[in-house]
């Protein structure tokens, strides 16, 4: 199992518009191929930075998998707008958590892996 982490920097005053940006497009990453779920989770010190985990059955399904599609392309173009900087992304290896999964919480502005 593999997991994409991507630091996702938004311009201070459109964090909630980027929120609801994200729900638009999130069934495009979800309806990818080796897609195993995902957590949008929002900074406590720097509520800017939003940083997105998507677990991935292999690497391959996300990198060339994901971001070679046009889902990928279209995925962007509706979040682009929000970055105040070019988003980081690196990738895991490992298991499914203790205990089990992430859990939602009742914000709903996280969905559990």
């Amino acid at each position: 199992m593999v997991y994409e982490i991507a630091v996702l920097p938004v311009h201070p005053q459109q964090t909630e518009a980027f929120r609801r940006a994200f729900a638009e497009v999130e069934p495009l990453l979800t309806r990818a191929k080796g897609y195993g779920g995902h957590l949008l989770a929002q900074g406590i010190e720097t509520p800017e930075q939003f940083n997105l985990i998507v677990r991935w059955q292999s690497l391959e399904d996300h990198s060339p998998g994901f971001e070679e599609s046009e889902d990928h392309q279209r995925f962007m173009l509706g979040l682009e707008d929000y970055f105040s900087a070019e988003p980081r992304v690196y990738h895991i290896e490992g298991g499914a958590f203790p205990g089990g999964d992430f859990g939602v919480p009742d914000s709903g502005a996280s969905v559990g892996i």
